[in-house]
């Protein structure tokens, strides 16, 4: 689109989210090619009329050089004429390249000069001189593909659209920290050193992000379901993310969606795939098509990695404390001890995940390392990461970062530790951070 173009739309931004109704636009804007049927059914599907509009508008400014003469033009068409007549802004009408009728490219027919064949050899008075028509050309026309190309801003646009979410509520969202440090004697679990070092540093990261955030200290096993619970009867309507951290002791179970469990502080462990389900689409409404995303800093069983050697310029190790501690439960890790018939969330006919990331400090089946002083690896190192590169990278590259600085540390110079994610997001997710302003509505 023009960048003239594209500061009228800007300018007018306010008063087209309040006032436009997309669903009178759809067909004009299939018809004339400017969306196709996927970007329909993809604002359609974007929330209120409100927020169809600012769907429609954001990936109106990329679809090429006609889609602003075609949408003043639909507007009229679908007799939203306020609207165009203010974004046509009193110059003259702008009229899109597209035919409307078939007279409109028939050529003018002009007869032929008659003359005599003897004068053939004669220069004919007639006939003006033809000259190229000399048209300004002051850079090379784009191609079709530079016409859809989203140039990097020097700041990151924070509007919803078929690449990236909207994150630009403010606050952001909910934030659910459930920190288990000290468990009960009859659950055969240690106490978690170090985790409150991992909690303090979660909090101030989530707030600086701008999160509401909630922290829960040594939850039961019904203690942590009644918390997501409330978490999921919360009114998300105003906010544009979810998120829920659990600090705990972990262990492996048998799964059909996300794997592992963490453990409450009186020995039970909750699922994680039943952690994700409190705020699934089915259970939490005002969540829907929003992202929900889930840290687990947890053991994912207890097999210890030893890793495999590589050429020494590969990695730079990091040779962990002489104290780490894992997170384990340190009894197999079989699901035999977590009951399961009594989880209706467990059913098969749920709803696939959808906009859920679940991101684990360890690969499934594996223990998680902890410094008794310093906290966890995989904490200290996203903590590093999220106040390093937020400004300028999406989520899921910045964990690609956190698995590559995790999978170099080593345990008591032998074990190694690998993190992973489940990753159902459909969109880039950018969070906010300080240094950037928000965009209006």
């Amino acid at each position: 689109m023009d960048p003239k173009h594209r500061s009228v739309l800007q300018r007018n931004r306010v008063t087209l989210v309040v006032d436009l109704k997309p669903s009178e636009l759809y067909d004009g804007l299939l018809e004339k090619g400017i969306f196709t049927q996927d970007m329909i059914d993809e604002i359609k599907n974007s929330g209120t009329r409100r927020d169809q509009a600012r769907q429609l508008l954001c990936d109106l400014e990329k679809r090429g050089s006609q889609a602003f003469p075609c949408f003043i033009q639909c507007l009229r068409d679908a007799g939203q004429l306020p609207l165009a007549e203010l974004l046509h802004g009193g110059e003259a009408p702008v009229q899109p390249l597209v035919p409307t009728a078939l007279e409109d490219i028939r050529p003018v027919l002009q007869p032929l000069p008659v003359s005599s064949p003897m004068n053939v050899d004669r220069p004919r008075k007639d006939i003006a001189p033809i000259y190229p028509i000399q048209r300004p050309s002051d850079s090379p026309s784009p191609s079709p593909e530079s016409e859809y190309r989203i140039p990097r801003p020097p700041r990151r646009t924070r509007k919803d659209s078929i690449q990236t979410y909207k994150m630009d509520a403010s606050p952001c969202g909910h934030c659910l920290i459930i920190n288990n440090v000290k468990f009960e004697p009859n659950a055969d679990l240690s106490d978690r050193k170090g985790s409150n070092v991992d909690c303090d540093k979660l909090e101030k990261r989530f707030k600086s992000l701008n999160f509401i955030v909630r922290v829960k200290t040594n939850l039961r096993y019904k203690q942590i379901r009644h918390e997501l619970c409330v978490l999921s009867k919360i009114d998300h309507s105003q906010f544009d993310c979810c998120v829920v951290i659990i600090l705990s002791h972990g262990t492996e179970v048998n799964h059909n969606r996300f794997p592992g469990a963490v453990h409450g502080v009186d020995g039970p462990a909750v699922p994680v795939q039943f952690i994700t389900n409190y705020l699934n689409g089915q259970h939490c409404p005002s969540l829907q098509g929003k992202p929900k995303l889930f840290f687990i800093q947890a053991c994912g069983g207890g097999e210890k990695d030893t890793g495999f050697e590589v050429s020494p310029d590969e990695v730079e190790p990091y040779m962990g404390g002489a104290d780490d501690q894992t997170d384990a439960m340190p009894m197999s890790s079989s699901s035999d001890s977590i009951s399961t018939s009594d989880e209706p969330d467990a059913r098969a006919t749920l709803p696939t995940p959808s906009d859920i990331l679940v991101s684990y400090s360890t690969f499934p089946g594996f223990v998680s390392w902890r410094d008794p002083l310093s906290g966890s690896w995989y904490v200290e190192i996203l903590d590093n990461i999220l106040e390093e590169n937020a400004d300028a990278n999406d989520l899921v590259t910045m964990l690609m970062m956190v698995n590559n600085e995790v999978s170099q540390n080593s345990a008591k110079g032998l074990y190694k530790q690998m993190p992973g994610s489940f990753n159902f997001l459909r969109k880039l997710l950018y969070f906010q951070t300080q240094s950037q302003g928000q965009t209006p509505a």
